[in-house]
């Protein structure tokens, strides 16, 4: 067996392992919290369902209405925030960048707080507007950064961050006309990210364009592996650097659109999920970006029920992967370059 051939052996291997994990950390969050129950009797109510046999109980509504729903979104979200963050890293060539990075998170933030602020927290506008204002900043940040003569990449990346301090600017005066007692506090907590009130309807609203841009980012993976070499040696494949590069940044800015919208604004996973994989994995994104996903999928399940186990109040998610994702930047920073590449 040559080394190609060992080496997609072992990234079957892992992504299997994966796989696994996936399937045992999504049903032990199924009877793991402050109402406990025993894994028996989650089977028991699951199997009820499928077969059509299953009767109304409390047992029945904490599984299927509260927590399945719930780690089905943990599972989309996390799913589409690592596969995400892998795409920005090969098209970009830097391994410290993350799908915020073209603002979609704090243009998603503003819509939110805004929403908030306006119609008094209707989650049908908080999403809408969330998702909304996520693509007005990414059109914002190819619009200045046509303007910048070089159009690269690093002109995209520092337009991203101009307008995400924009946007910042913009959620700092949200809050600051904001009701103290009411509205202030669900802008604060919104922009920590949670899972918190998942409903079967949230997961069908970030469902449906995750998918989308997942399907197209799957079908891209080779032309990814073509851009993390250069413009050059793409332009000598046969491949448009930048047309390519648009659609990977359209789909990726779709899938965080959708889970900030869905969640609030969680950061992290999309930089420090590919960046564990590439260790056990290779660099091909043919692998690579299955395996991120998955990876991301069990990563946000675990999180999530730590968040809502480890103390009687609910610990914003997003707190949970800045600590989590703080190390492991610095680990990815100082073992490269110190650019990230």
């Amino acid at each position: 067996m040559n080394l190609k051939s060992k080496e997609a052996a072992r990234s079957r291997l892992i992504i299997s392992i994966l796989i696994g994990a996936l399937l045992l950390s999504a049903f032990f969050s199924l009877f793991m919290g402050r109402y406990y129950m025993e894994p028996g009797k989650v089977a028991e109510l699951l199997a009820g369902l499928m077969s059509g046999k299953s009767q109304k109980s409390a047992e029945l509504n904490v599984v299927w209405d509260i927590r399945f729903p719930r780690v089905l979104l943990n599972i989309i979200v996390g799913a589409g925030l690592a596969a995400s963050g892998t795409a920005f890293q090969a098209i970009f060539q830097n391994r410290l960048v993350s799908p915020d990075i073209l603002g979609v998170s704090n243009g998603a933030g503003f819509g939110a707080a805004l929403a908030l602020l306006v119609t008094g927290g209707s989650a049908v506008w908080v999403t809408g507007f969330a998702f909304g204002f996520g693509l007005i900043s990414v059109f914002l940040t190819f619009l200045l950064a046509k303007t910048n003569r070089a159009a690269s990449p690093l002109a995209l990346v520092l337009s991203g961050i101009i307008v995400s301090s924009l946007f910042g600017a913009f959620i700092s005066l949200i809050k600051l006309a904001a009701d103290t007692e009411s509205v202030l506090p669900a802008i604060t907590y919104w922009l920590m990210g949670s899972f918190a009130g998942t409903t079967f309807e949230k997961v069908r609203i970030a469902a449906v364009p995750v998918a989308a841009g997942l399907a197209a980012l799957f079908s891209m993976r080779w032309k990814m592996n073509m851009l993390s070499m250069g413009d050059e040696e793409a332009y000598t494949l046969g491949i448009n650097p930048r047309l390519n590069r648009l659609v990977i940044i359209a789909a990726s800015t779709i899938i965080t659109g959708a889970c900030v919208a869905v969640t609030g604004v969680i950061g992290w996973v999309g930089m420090i999920l590919p960046n564990i994989c590439r260790e056990f994995i290779s660099a091909d994104n043919k692998t690579l970006l299955p395996a991120s996903c998955i990876a991301g999928a069990v990563f946000m399940v675990l999180v999530d029920l730590l968040a809502r186990t480890v103390t009687a109040a609910e610990i914003p998610i997003g707190i949970l992967t800045a600590i989590v994702g703080t190390p492991v930047f610095a680990f990815v920073y100082r073992k490269g370059s110190g650019d990230g590449s």
